[in-house]
């Protein structure tokens, strides 16, 4: 099943795509989150032609977003950096998010916005000290993501948190797979375009930290609720890594694509 979040004339809304529309859950719940959280399945709903609504982020409203920094062997060489002990965690805000086919916004205080295709896992009910032979029983399903990163604020201190937060630099979309429609992801592939041309192309199974091992060890401090996110980290190819760099900026368009999920496609604007 792929389920998404939405706008249509104003209002918020989730469901299920069906062909070329999506059948409207939320006469039912809230939000996608709410019923992840209830543990339901729900079949009817109305029909809405997808070229009605615009696309929200997948969980708009997630109460954790925790990314994962430097996470593929591809990456990390080529930022000449040594794989570490542990997973290199920081955090985005939901705000700094936008949906599928909606403009990440370039700051006006940098020329250096990157882009970072990633897979996104949705946590599917809670639990804390998963043990990882346990984990994929916590994952609802998974996305696609654009990691759009601020590089010079990202690299004022040793944390990343300030270049990874500004407003609408995050793409997060255009839907949520279930996981019982993936049963591994280490066998997707992701590749992401910028202007049409590849920049990024690797297989998922090339991550340092894979998901259950993600799970495993976020869960040991943080409970893990439906609905939050875990951004899985970026393969070789940034452009920060580019000779010479290569940046995001007004009028590009940037693709993300995951096997067996979909396209997450963002065109750039400049913030306002």
């Amino acid at each position: 099943m792929k389920l998404m979040s939405f706008t249509k004339n104003g209002i918020t809304g989730f469901g299920a795509i069906n062909g070329d529309s999506v059948m409207d859950f939320s006469h039912k719940f809230k939000d996608l989150k709410t019923m992840l959280a209830s543990g339901s399945t729900l079949k009817e709903g109305n029909l809405i032609p997808l070229v009605e609504v615009n696309y929200l982020p997948v969980i708009p409203n997630p109460e954790k977003i925790i990314c994962v920094g430097v996470n593929y062997a591809s990456h990390i060489a080529e930022m000449g950096r040594e794989p570490g002990e542990f997973p290199l965690l920081f955090t985005r805000f939901a705000n700094s998010q936008v949906g599928h086919n909606e403009p990440m916004l370039a700051p006006r205080e940098s020329e250096k916005f990157d882009y970072e295709g990633e897979l996104a896992l949705i946590i599917g009910k809670s639990g804390k000290r998963i043990c990882e032979n346990k984990a994929m029983n916590y994952v609802a399903g998974y996305s696609c993501y654009n990691d759009g990163s601020v590089r010079d604020w990202q690299r004022h201190t040793s944390q990343f948190t300030a270049g990874k937060n500004f407003t609408g630099t995050g793409g997060f979309g255009p839907w949520m797979v279930s996981s019982d429609e993936i049963n591994d992801p280490s066998e997707l592939q992701i590749e992401t375009r910028l202007n049409g041309t590849v920049m990024q192309s690797a297989p998922i199974s090339d991550l340092v930290f894979n998901v259950p091992k993600l799970i495993a060890y976020i869960s040991t401090f943080t409970e893990l609720e439906p609905g939050d996110v875990i951004i899985t980290g970026t393969t070789g190819g940034v452009g920060a890594a580019r000779n010479p760099p290569v940046w995001m900026k007004a009028g590009d368009t940037v693709e993300v694509e995951i096997s067996n999920i979909g396209t997450l496609v963002n065109p750039i604007h400049n913030a306002n």
